[in-house]
């Protein structure tokens, strides 16, 4: 694989995200993550899987280059139907997917980790939901998977801002499990997951099935409705703006149009 690189240690897959400078989520990498999945899946070695960053982030959120590329709302509703079909497979992957944020996690990067099992992170990590910054709106499961986590007041206020928060704030309002000091990062989300590793699959799978009963109907529906508005607001000529801006480096002057 080009952008994932990973390795079994302890019957822990430690899956390591390698796109520098920012391990942004292009498309090819998201696919990637799918094969791996269906890889890991098949490896009756692994029973956990660990996936962190490499260089100075988790992820820094979409690859905004490629976006220049979607022409038409139908392109833009498929891509974010890709990305959350993906997620989605991670979020109910029969195997524990611990999630160790460092730098930053942000737009696309922290609706993965938000999809992940077990959110571990560095104190000083930066995670948000900065689309709005751009124009857009998340559109990889963001505005459904968050308020599950912050509340819909929490989740308003970052979506709306598009400011993030740290690792430490993260844990305070329960979108992240655990922070430390970024050297110590690492270690501790592999001893937490040799801990769960050592469980019986068999219990776990179930388990993990069972967690997603918390899901109601409603949350599939908002799951589609994100993707159709995705391509809808991707479309406007203030997503055309944003995108610029962002390319330019400047800021952007949106008209609501």
């Amino acid at each position: 694989m080009e952008f994932l690189n990973w390795r079994v240690e302890d019957n822990v897959a430690i899956v390591t995200i390698n796109r520098p400078p920012a391990n942004a989520l292009a498309q090819k990498l998201i696919r990637e993550l799918d094969e791996l999945l269906t890889e890991v899946e098949q490896n009756s070695e692994v029973r956990v899987i660990v996936l962190h960053g490499e260089g100075r982030f988790f992820s820094a959120g979409a690859d905004i280059k490629e976006f220049t590329d979607i022409s038409s709302k139908d392109a833009a509703t498929r891509l974010a139907e890709n990305g959350q079909t993906v997620f989605e497979r991670l979020e109910t992957f029969p195997k524990p997917v611990i999630a160790a944020i460092h730098g930053a996690a942000l737009g696309g990067g922290l609706e993965l980790a938000m999809s992940c099992h077990i959110r571990y992170v560095a104190e000083d990590a930066k995670l948000g939901l900065p689309e709005l910054n751009l124009g857009i709106i998340p559109g990889f499961g963001g505005t459904q998977r968050l308020p599950r986590y912050v509340g819909s007041a929490k989740a308003a206020e970052m979506i709306f801002t598009g400011e993030p928060i740290s690792g430490t704030e993260a844990v305070q309002w329960g979108l992240a499990n655990k922070a430390f000091p970024q050297e110590e990062l690492l270690a501790n989300t592999l001893e937490l997951a040799k801990k769960i590793a050592k469980k019986s699959p068999v219990s776990l799978k179930a388990v993990i099935a069972l967690l997603q009963h918390s899901k109601t109907a409603s949350f599939q529906d908002g799951i589609k409705a994100e993707a159709e508005h995705f391509g809808s607001v991707f479309e406007s000529d203030d997503a055309k703006e944003g995108i610029a801006a962002f390319i330019e480096k400047r800021q952007p002057t949106f008209s609501g149009k």
